[in-house]
């Protein structure tokens, strides 16, 4: 089991240093392609909302055939892809290039997240989770900080090409070990799909997980495309100050995955939020389907994230706005605790 999360957790860690990587240089992007600054802040959304829409066709797909299969596939694909965006001479073909990355890429860390969710025992997944979000946050944190100094350094094209290719070489270190983990692969069944979507949407927690993530995701990380243009404001211009300012956040993440056993038994679960935890067990038989309807709703809730935020910026202004998505945040956890709690007594 050991072996299984190390090797999910390096494959994560790989595959999310480009996630934020390419929030701390959009002033750059947008000056060399020529585009205003809010433009250049929809490659996110161009990344988040294909990485979120094909969630249900893979999560499908792992549960037919190998996880670890896809898994591979979807890395050669978002490597290649990524190190093509370097070579974007207009702003519309590096869009659809991260169209591509961003809906290969959303097969990867969900189904990593399945395949734990098929190892690990439920009582000990909150802390193994905890281990998978400690990788996916230390690439948050570097991809992030380091895509600011390799963009002040090298260049924004420069971000693209260590990412892309740190990408392919942790595939190429990842397929003996996929190998090795002898796993069986399904038959494919489109028979299953819309059975396993209806067993994971009539359990009453779904609407409460995946509201949750959605709403996390449109206040919390809706604003990271413009820190840089926010910071540039206030006369800050280098990229680097706003990776760093960026991973804080990732910082704070990595902070939460050292504490988690101690806060589980400190705190209980319901007080601390075990949303993945719970997504896991939605519908057992339908691990990949659950994880990455997950996955769908939080990276929908990204896509629109930059939308929101750039209507709320000129309308309200930043300190309104980022008032009204605290204000949403606590809301929603509470609710959601809340609604645990009253699941656990009902069983």
């Amino acid at each position: 089991m050991g072996r299984v999360l190390n090797l999910m957790a390096f494959v994560i860690f790989a595959t999310t240093l480009f996630m934020r990587s390419v929030d701390p240089v959009i002033p750059q992007i947008a000056q060399d392609l020529k585009v205003t600054t809010t433009t250049a802040a929809m490659l996110s959304t161009g990344f988040t909302l294909p990485y979120a829409l094909v969630q249900p066709v893979l999560g499908a797909l792992a549960d037919m055939f190998s996880k670890t299969r896809l898994i591979a596939l979807c890395m050669l694909i978002v490597g290649v892809a990524t190190l093509a965006c370097g070579l974007a001479t207009n702003f519309e073909t590096l869009m659809a290039l991260r169209v591509v990355a961003g809906a290969t890429a959303g097969g990867v860390f969900p189904i990593a997240l399945a395949v734990a969710g098929d190892r690990v025992p439920v009582q000990q997944r909150q802390v193994a989770i905890g281990r998978l979000l400690f990788a996916a946050m230390s690439g948050n944190l570097l991809g992030a900080s380091g895509a600011g100094v390799v963009g002040d350094i090298f260049g924004w094209r420069a971000v693209f090409f260590f990412t892309g290719a740190i990408d392919l070489v942790a595939l190429a270190v990842a397929i003996p070990g996929f190998r090795n983990m002898g796993e069986k692969p399904g038959r494919f069944d489109l028979s299953t799909l819309i059975p396993n979507y209806r067993a994971i949407f009539s359990n009453p927690m779904a609407k409460y997980c995946f509201g949750a993530v959605f709403i996390e995701a449109v206040f919390l990380f809706g604003v990271f495309p413009y820190m840089a243009g926010l910071l540039r404001t206030d006369g800050v211009e280098r990229s680097s100050v706003a990776g760093v300012v960026l991973a804080g956040f990732g910082i704070g993440g990595v902070i939460y995955t050292f504490l988690v056993a101690w806060l589980l038994a400190n705190v209980g679960e319901h007080r601390l939020m075990g949303i993945q935890v719970h997504v896991t067990e939605l519908a057992p038989t339908a691990r990949g389907s659950a994880t990455a309807a997950h996955s769908m709703f939080f990276f929908l809730g990204q896509a629109a994230g930059p939308v929101v935020y750039g209507i709320g910026l000129k309308s309200i202004g930043v300190n309104a706005v980022l008032l009204v998505g605290a204000v949403a945040l606590a809301v929603t956890g509470w609710v959601c605790a809340l609604q645990m709690r009253r699941q656990t007594r009902a069983i």
